[in-house]
């Protein structure tokens, strides 16, 4: 460490054989510079080999609250010259915000002299004062009591329109039969006297259930003004709570300035201002990538390479592995690295890059009504907003003739494969019916990295997006949607540690294979080259090489098949 700049660290290993960077890392795609990488794998040597703070990253045994955690590590140079590097987690490392060696928080919510704990107080107060209420005897009783009444009711209730269905029936054979005595006999006395008292029994039991349900609901109503009286109480300390809050985040928010390479600060109210979320979500700010960069600023060391890497057990919902670098996010990290990064030249944003312009779209099969192409990897199935070139403007205009909507269903941009085109609005109704009732047959072949121990088998995953780094997905069984697939090994590379299997997705869910693939609770195994789940590569190795269908003029059930490059 060097006391003139205390989180600044110099390398242990000569780097004198490894060239410096000539632009900044575009941080939301990249490959680690190979100084970010000896940096990495510096702080990872010091991660193993710490005695100062203790926590769970989910490396050993224990299994009680593990948290993983990303780590960051920035290439700078300081203003006597010297290279380095500066390092940083992500949230808090061992319940602190402040870890001797790694860059102190942009904002420390728990420092003594902060406004945060002082105002947290009232807030828990409130807390305090809610759970009380909620767990009060007399509230407690009352609420049984509405329910055991409410219970009596509906019982009493059932009971008694059973007995007037009972006696409806009996009213009604009765007045049969007068009617019939009153056919026969001239003299309608007895006949309209008889229908009389009738329809006075039909008038008592109509008020019965009246005087019943009446008295029950003024009974049932009295027990919940009693329980209102506390329910407004709760709910008026809930509001007061929620006005506490939301003041204190944002005042939060703004003590949070991030500064750029001019030292222009902007706090996180207005940088997410311009946003789809309007407001910043939990968490922003707290990334690795954005509090290596506010200190490198305020420091006045110079910025010149950065990657991340992810240190211990993945999270339940996510996909991360230990070691592995990954890019920022974009929900949290995006806006704010977009303001500190003026001024500063990036790397090319391969984001944006049109790989397949180069690529030829095969059509295998072709007539009036359908087409079958294979579409090459790294290539758009619909237009994107950066890049135009895509399955569907290219069938557009090698057929200007074709009505309604082409596109029936997609491949993702770095999946190859076969894709049903329809070329008229009948036949696009008729496949994407298909689709909807899960009628199409896809099969798929992927390369993943690992051996299985079983030769097949199924993964049931429900999943969702990530809402703050699309477009990548997650799992959840809270909100998830149910996706469902089976597997197959077709053959093992154990001089790779790598087997390729057959993927059979009984949904279509957005990244379903790869991520059953990649996630802990799936195989485990990310397919070779995915850049969003598992280690890039040349090219995602997952390919759909065959498709069922019905054909929508003939019925005739149609197989295709196109085998995978890799």
């Amino acid at each position: 460490m060097n006391t003139e700049y205390p989180c600044f660290t110099r390398f242990t290993e000569s780097i004198e054989k490894h060239d410096l960077p000539q632009r900044f890392t575009f941080p939301f795609y990249y490959q680690p510079h190979p100084l970010c990488v000896l940096a990495a794998e510096q702080l990872q040597r010091h991660l193993e080999t710490q005695t100062q703070w203790q926590h769970n990253f989910g490396l050993f045994d224990d299994p009680t609250n593990i948290i993983g955690k990303m780590f960051g590590v920035l290439l700078v140079r300081n203003v006597q010259g010297d290279l380095g590097f500066i390092s940083a987690f992500s949230g808090k490392l061992a319940g602190q915000n402040h870890i001797y060696g790694f860059v102190p928080p942009v904002f420390d919510l728990l420092a003594q002299d902060s406004f945060f704990l002082s105002e947290r107080v009232a807030i828990n107060k409130l807390n305090e004062e809610i759970k009380n209420l909620e767990n009060t005897p007399e509230l407690l009783v009352l609420r049984q009591q509405l329910v055991t009444l409410k219970a009596e009711h509906a019982q009493q209730l059932s009971a008694l329109r059973e007995e007037l269905v009972e006696n409806r029936k009996i009213r009604k054979k009765q007045r049969q039969r007068l009617q019939s005595i009153g056919d026969k006999n001239q003299d309608k006395t007895i006949t309209d006297k008889g229908l009389q008292e009738l329809a006075q029994q039909s008038v008592h039991d109509k008020w019965r259930l009246k005087e019943l349900t009446e008295h029950s609901q003024q009974l049932i109503g009295l027990l919940q003004v009693k329980v209102n009286e506390f329910i407004d109480q709760i709910a008026q300390c809930k509001l007061q709570r929620k006005t506490l809050s939301a003041d204190l985040q944002a005042k939060i928010f703004c003590q949070y300035q991030f500064l750029n390479k001019e030292l222009v600060p902007k706090s996180l109210v207005d940088i997410f201002a311009d946003t789809a979320l309007k407001t910043p979500p939990a968490g922003a700010g707290e990334c690795a990538a954005p509090k290596l960069l506010q200190y490198a600023f305020q420091q006045q060391l110079t910025p010149l390479a950065m990657a991340e890497f992810w240190w211990g057990a993945s999270p339940k919902s996510e996909m991360k592995k230990h070691q592995q670098y990954y890019p920022a996010c974009s929900g949290k990290c995006q806006p704010i690295l977009k303001h500190m990064l003026v001024g500063m030249q990036l790397d090319e944003n391969l984001l944006i890059r049109n790989y397949g312009e180069d690529k030829k779209l095969d059509i295998i099969y072709q007539d009036e009504d359908i087409l079958i192409v294979n579409k090459p990897t790294e290539f758009l199935s619909v237009p994107g907003k950066e890049i135009s070139d895509s399955v569907y403007q290219r069938i557009k205009q090698q057929f200007p003739e074709a009505t309604g909507p082409l596109i029936v269903h997609r491949l993702d941009m770095s999946t190859s494969g076969l894709m049903v085109i329809t070329l008229n609005s009948q036949a696009n109704k008729y496949i994407q019916k298909q689709f909807i009732h899960r009628e199409v047959y896809k099969q798929y072949v992927a390369l993943i990295e690992g051996l299985p121990l079983e030769d097949g088998g199924e993964v049931n995953l429900p999943l969702r997006g990530d809402l703050y780094d699309r477009p990548k997905q997650i799992m959840c069984h809270q909100d998830g949607k149910p996706a469902h697939t089976l597997w197959q090994v077709l053959k093992r590379y154990p001089e790779n540690n790598q087997t390729k299997v057959l993927l059979t997705p009984h949904t279509g869910r957005t990244h379903q294979l790869r991520v059953h693939c990649a996630h802990a609770q799936g195989l485990n195994m990310p397919i070779v080259g995915d850049d969003l789940y598992g280690i890039p590569d040349k090219r995602l190795h997952l390919h759909a090489q065959i498709l069922k269908i019905k054909h929508p003029t003939s019925k005739k059930i149609m197989i295709f098949k196109v085998d995978a490059e890799f």
